[in-house]
C-alpha cells in the first residue's frame, strides 16, 4: 500500500456566510485559505484532519432558519474557535443568535477591522513557531501593499512557496521581482539553505557558463584550480536568475539539463554531478516573443514556465503609492538625522498622478533624495521632483507662449529676408540648419510661403 503523503498544516477559515471580495483576498495574502459554507450546504467540510480551522460566523447575510442551521454546522466543530461579524439590524434576540454569540470569543462589527481579525486568527496558529512566523513576516513585508493587485499577488506568492517547482517571475523594471524571490524561498522549505541570486545580462557571455556550473582546472586559460559554480553552491537552497531573457543560448542548454535531469556538467568536464536546487527565474522581456523570434528555447521556456508570478507595475497599484512613500521616509529616518517627517498635499497628489516608470525602485530613489535636500519637514513637489497641478498648467501656458513668439518670429525674419535661408539665418543670429528645423517644427512649408 502506498504511503500517505505527509501534506503540510493547512490555515483555514471555515466562513459561515457569504465573505466579500475583499475579505477574501485579505485573507488569502495573509496565508489563510476560507471555505465559505452556506446553511444549505452538508455539515462535513471536507478538509483534512491536521488542518487549523477556525469559525467565522458571518451575522450580516444570515437568517433566522439559516442560523439554526449554522448552529448545527458548528456543532460537528465543536472545539473550533469561533468568531463573528455583526451587524446593526441582526436579530439580537433570538434565543439562537445568543447562543452562537456566546459561543464565539471575539465580535467583529460591521465594517470589520480585518486587520484586527487577522492578528487574532494568528494567535491561534500554535503550530507555527515563532521563527517562523517572522520570517514569513519578513519575507512579506518587503511586498507592502494593500492595494487589490497586491494582495492578489501576495496570495498567489503564499500559494507558490511551499510547492517545489520553478516559477517565472514577470514584471517591469524596478517592481520588486528579486524582492518576490526572496519570498518564495523564505516561506518555502527550502528556507535556511543557500539563496543565490546571478542577474544573467550582467556578467559577460564567456563567463557565465563557469559562474553557473563551474569549471575544471586547465578547462581554459586562466583555470589553474577547479572551481564550483552557482548551482554546486546553492545545492539544497534556490538559484535566482534575474534577467533570463539574456541567457546565451549554450547557457539555456545547460540550464534545461539541470531542470530536466538534475545534473550539471563543469566546463572541462563530462561526468554529470547530481544537484537538488529550486529555480525561480525573473524577466521583464516578452519570452514568448524571444522564443518566436528564435532567441530563447521553447522547451526551456516550457519548463521556467510551470507556476508564473506577475508584479503588478505601481501605477496600476491603487493607494500604494503614498503607503509606501510613507514606508521608505520612516525606514529612512530611522537611519539618518533628517528634518523631514511627511509630505505635504500637493506633494501626495502629485505622487499619485504620476506614472513611476521606474516603479518601486524609482519611488525608493525619489523619496530617499528628497529626504535628504528639503529643508522643510513636509517633502514639497519640488523635493521629490514632481509638478503640481497649477505648476502643470502655469509650464504648459509658458510653452504655448514661447512656441508662439517662436514661430511668429521665425515667420517675420522669413518674410523680411524674401524667405532666403541664408538672409533669415543672419537675422535670427542662428545657424542656416536651424531655420530649417524651425520650419519643421512650426509645419512651415518654404516653397508654399514663396
Amino acid at each position: 500500500m502506498a504511503a500517505i503523503p505527509d501534506f503540510p498544516q493547512q490555515r483555514c477559515v471555515i466562513w459561515f456566510g457569504k465573505p466579500g471580495a475583499r475579505e477574501r483576498v485579505m485573507l488569502a495574502a495573509s496565508g489563510w485559505q476560507i471555505r465559505a459554507v452556506l446553511p444549505q450546504q452538508p455539515a462535513d467540510i471536507g478538509l483534512r484532519g491536521n488542518d487549523l480551522l477556525i469559525g467565522l460566523i458571518d451575522f450580516r447575510s444570515t437568517t433566522r432558519c439559516e442560523l439554526e442551521r449554522i448552529e448545527v454546522l458548528i456543532g460537528e466543530h465543536r472545539h473550533m474557535p469561533l468568531f463573528a461579524i455583526t451587524s446593526a439590524d441582526f436579530p439580537h434576540s433570538e434565543p439562537c443568535t445568543a447562543r452562537l454569540l456566546a459561543a464565539c470569543q471575539q465580535h467583529f462589527a460591521h465594517p470589520a477591522d480585518l486587520k484586527e481579525l487577522l492578528l487574532q486568527l494568528q494567535s491561534f496558529d500554535l503550530d507555527a513557531s515563532a521563527s517562523d512566523t517572522t520570517h514569513a513576516s519578513e519575507a512579506l513585508d518587503t511586498l507592502l501593499g494593500e492595494s487589490t493587485a497586491m494582495l492578489g499577488m501576495r496570495a498567489t506568492l503564499r500559494k507558490f512557496a511551499p510547492v517545489d517547482l520553478p516559477v517565472l517571475i514577470t514584471g517591469e523594471t524596478g517592481t520588486g521581482k528579486e524582492v518576490a524571490a526572496h519570498a518564495l524561498h523564505h516561506l518555502s522549505s527550502r528556507n535556511g539553505k543557500p539563496f543565490h541570486a546571478i542577474n544573467c545580462g550582467a556578467i559577460p557571455a564567456t563567463l557565465l557558463q563557469s559562474e553557473l556550473f563551474g569549471h575544471e582546472r586547465g578547462a581554459f586559460t586562466g583555470a589553474s584550480s577547479r572551481r564550483q559554480g552557482l548551482f554546486e553552491t546553492a545545492h539544497t537552497g534556490t538559484v535566482f536568475l534575474d534577467e533570463i531573457g539574456d541567457l546565451p543560448l549554450d547557457a539555456q542548454t545547460s540550464l534545461l539539463r539541470v531542470l530536466q535531469e538534475g545534473t550539471i556538467e563543469r566546463i572541462g568536464s563530462n561526468q554529470p554531478i547530481p544537484v537538488d536546487v529550486r529555480i525561480l527565474a525573473a524577466t521583464h522581456v516578452d519570452l514568448e516573443q524571444a522564443v518566436a523570434e528564435g532567441r530563447f528555447r521553447a522547451d526551456l521556456y516550457y519548463r521556467l514556465n510551470v507556476l508564473r508570478l506577475s508584479i503588478p507595475p505601481l501605477r496600476k497599484r491603487e493607494g500604494d503609492i503614498e503607503l509606501l512613500a510613507r514606508h521608505f521616509l520612516a525606514t529612512f529616518r530611522a537611519h539618518h538625522p533628517i528634518r523631514a517627517r511627511g509630505y505635504s498635499a500637493a506633494a501626495r497628489q502629485a505622487m499619485a498622478r504620476f506614472h513611476w516608470p521606474g516603479n518601486v525602485r524609482e519611488l525608493l530613489n525619489r523619496v530617499q533624495r528628497a529626504a535628504i535636500t528639503s529643508e522643510s519637514e513636509l517633502i514639497s513637489c519640488a523635493d521629490m521632483e514632481l509638478t503640481s497641478d497649477g505648476a502643470e498648467a502655469q509650464t504648459a501656458q509658458l510653452d504655448c507662449a514661447r512656441a508662439t513668439a517662436e514661430r511668429e518670429t521665425l515667420l517675420a525674419c522669413l518674410e523680411q529676408s524674401q524667405y532666403n535661408i541664408s538672409a533669415c539665418a543672419r537675422l535670427m543670429k542662428v545657424s542656416r540648419v536651424t531655420i530649417y528645423r524651425l520650419c519643421r517644427k512650426h509645419r512651415l512649408d518654404l516653397e508654399t510661403l514663396r
